[in-house]
C-alpha cells in the first residue's frame, strides 16, 4: 500500500513509463542471461505503478539513495537509459552512483540508510529546501540501523523520506 505524506507536494510528472521500466528490467534480463553482463543483476517486478508515484514528488535536486534494486529508481531520477545499461553490462549495477543525479547505492543491506541520514543533516544545516529519498526493502526496514536513523530523523526534524519497498521475500 503506497501511503504518501500528506505534507508532500508533487514537483513533476514523470516521463518514464511503467513500460519502459519493463522494457528496460527485460533487456537487463536477457543480457544477463546471454552472458553479456560480468556481475550479478538485481530486477525490480511490479512495483512500476508505486514508484512512477513517488517520483512525482522527488525534485530533480533532491537526493536519492537506493539500494541493490536501482534500476527502476536511477531511471525515474533522470539517467539516461542507455548510459544506465552500459553501466550495468560493465558490471557497475550494484553501486550505480551520480553526482550529477544525486544518486548513490549500494548492495549492502541498509549501508545506503546512514549516509542518507548525513545528507539529510547536513541539508538541514545549510538551510536547504530540497529533501534526501532513501529507498530500502522490506527486510533492510526490520534493521536496527533503520530503526536508530528513522528514529534520529524524526527527532531532529531532518529532510528524509523513507520509502520501503515490500516484495513479500523478507525472511
Amino acid at each position: 500500500m503506497l501511503r504518501i505524506p500528506s505534507h508532500l507536494e508533487k514537483t513533476k510528472e514523470v516521463t518514464v513509463t511503467k513500460e519502459e521500466l519493463i522494457s528496460f528490467e527485460s533487456e537487463v534480463k536477457a543480457r544477463y542471461e546471454n552472458g553479456e553482463i560480468p556481475a550479478p543483476v538485481h530486477l525490480s517486478k511490479g512495483n512500476e505503478d508505486e514508484l512512477i508515484e513517488v517520483f512525482q514528488y522527488v525534485h530533480e535536486d533532491d537526493w536519492v539513495y537506493s539500494a541493490w534494486r536501482n534500476h527502476y529508481h536511477a531511471l525515474l531520477h533522470g539517467f539516461d537509459r542507455q548510459q544506465l545499461m552500459d553501466d550495468i553490462v560493465e558490471g557497475r549495477s550494484m553501486a550505480t552512483s551520480s553526482n550529477v543525479h544525486k544518486f548513490y547505492s549500494s548492495a549492502i543491506v541498509g549501508g545506503i540508510i546512514p549516509i542518507a541520514l548525513g545528507t539529510a543533516g547536513a541539508l538541514k544545516r545549510k538551510d536547504s529546501d530540497r529533501r534526501v529519498w532513501c529507498f530500502i526493502g522490506d527486510m533492510t526496514f526490520e534493521t536496527g540501523v533503520f530503526h536508530e536513523s528513522y528514529k534520529y530523523a524524526n527527532n531532529f526534524e531532518l529532510p528524509l523520506q523513507f520509502v520501503v519497498e515490500d516484495n513479500n521475500l523478507s525472511v
